[in-house]
């Protein structure tokens, strides 16, 4: 193997979670940290440790010239950028390649092309990808957006072309509001990123969330791990996911999996990567890809049996994949809870001192984490402070599972939203598998309104 040394370009779990992958494979880690993350339980753990910079992300976990300098001073010959942060910037990609440093995630043209929504939607469309009726590409006057809404008939959604997170994006009910409605998701747009540019899509009505694993050698072979459902969700921030669906069948799963294992394998993509859909009456439409690891991939690892980062590294390293989609089994159900340091009620964050923490056990039960007592929650990052991922052979055997581990688990000191998830658990349609993207915040509002 040409790895020997990978810098972890991140922080909190994923971080942890890579680094425990290497150490299984033999190979040595560097974690960076900002000065706030100086006592973070990955920076203990790593052969290495490098501070890049002060608390604020864009001076240390954003610092491209400081994690190169990292990696230089520690002797890393690879990166591995976890999610969020750097994972998606196809710049940092190809200045790590520049330095003769190997790129664990995708080719940086990809990630280019599929960060921009709009060259995203048109390679989706070449590569045979089912899409949501829209503009052809972004959309360059108020008559334009007319004629396209006139087409694909109201409601309609107008979406900004970079970024995510909900922000430059607009549901217009009528024509009488398109106008302000355009305008309005392309100030947001400029303001959030930089770029006024917005594109058009069918809005639908009540959809589901569901995305499919997608492994690809770079060499033009590639397999789907299945699929996920991540429809709940709040302020378009997942907050439970599971694998497999609760509606998806087999031959779906077999039809669709196959059609973007099929895109994959043409686009000669290497590494791990996430093709999400809106899935509605039967059908799915293309809304994304995320070129990295997510968030919620261990409930594709528990179904699959499949270690995701290990096979991101290989594939890096120049191997082939581990397995042929043949050899792909799915085997029971699996859910993740995001647990994150905030108020289950506001959702204020709520950063601070683990005065205790007690991580579940027993069978098929996994916390990906890294508190422990008297870690100190700094305020300047992400509010997820762990995942807690449950197996079972069928979804009410994990249902069990994730009520009992959720009554086991114990973080003093800050509040979490683990009385949510007990909550959601009590839920009859949740139970049931019977919600969409919009669910869980009217089951908020309703929880709300009966306080």
């Amino acid at each position: 193997m040409a790895i020997h040394k990978v810098l972890i370009a991140n922080r909190g779990e994923i971080a942890l979670r890579i680094h425990r992958a290497c150490h299984e494979m033999g190979i040595q880690t560097v974690a960076v940290h900002s000065t706030a993350d100086a006592d973070a339980m990955h920076v203990r753990l790593a052969d290495q440790a490098v501070c890049i910079g002060p608390p604020p992300a864009a001076e240390s976990y954003l610092n491209i010239p400081n994690i190169i300098a990292a990696a230089e001073i520690s002797g890393a010959d690879a990166i591995h950028p976890g999610y969020g942060f750097l994972s998606e910037n196809a710049r940092f990609a190809e200045i790590v390649e520049s330095h003769n440093i190997i790129w664990i995630g995708p080719k940086p043209e990809h990630i280019r092309t599929m960060g921009d929504k709009i060259e995203a939607k048109l390679t989706a469309a070449k590569l045979g990808l089912p899409l949501v009726p829209g503009s052809d590409g972004p959309l360059t006057s108020f008559d334009q957006a007319r004629k396209v809404a006139a087409e694909i008939g109201y409601p309609v959604l107008i979406k900004a072309a970079s970024g995510g997170g909900g922000r430059g994006m607009k549901v217009v009910p009528s024509e009488d509001q398109l106008e302000s409605l355009m305008a309005q998701a392309g100030s947001e747009a400029k303001a959030a990123f930089g770029d006024a540019t917005v594109y058009m899509e069918k809005y639908l009505g009540d959809p589901r969330h569901i995305e499919f694993q997608i492994f690809g050698d770079g060499k033009g072979n590639a397999i789907h791990l299945g699929e996920r459902d991540c429809s709940l969700q709040r302020r378009h921030q997942k907050v439970l996911e599971e694998a497999p669906s609760p509606v998806i069948t087999a031959a779906q799963r077999e039809e669709m999996g196959g059609i973007v294992a099929k895109a994959m394998a043409e686009m000669g993509y290497r590494g791990a990567g996430t093709i999400e859909f809106l899935y509605e009456d039967g059908r799915f439409y293309f809304i994304e890809m995320n070129t990295r690891l997510q968030v919620e991939h261990p409930v594709t690892e528990a179904i699959t049996g499949l270690d995701l980062v290990r096979e991101q590294i290989r594939i890096a390293d120049g191997h082939g994949l581990t397995l042929r989609q043949e050899d792909v089994h799915f085997r029971g159900h699996a859910i993740e809870c995001r647990i994150n340091a905030e108020d289950p009620r506001t959702f204020a964050p709520s950063p601070g001192l683990v005065k205790q923490f007690h991580a579940p056990g027993g069978m098929n039960v996994r916390v990906d984490s890294g508190l422990y007592a008297g870690y100190r929650i700094p305020p300047y990052y992400d509010s997820m402070i762990a995942k807690l991922i449950v197996y079972g052979t069928t979804r009410e055997g994990a249902l069990r599972r994730l009520r009992r581990a959720l009554e086991e688990f114990v973080i003093d000191g800050v509040k979490t939203t683990i009385p949510l998830h007990q909550a959601l658990l009590d839920d009859p349609d949740f139970q049931k598998g019977n919600y969409t993207i919009k669910w869980l915040e009217e089951w908020l509002a309703g929880q709300e309104a009966a306080e």
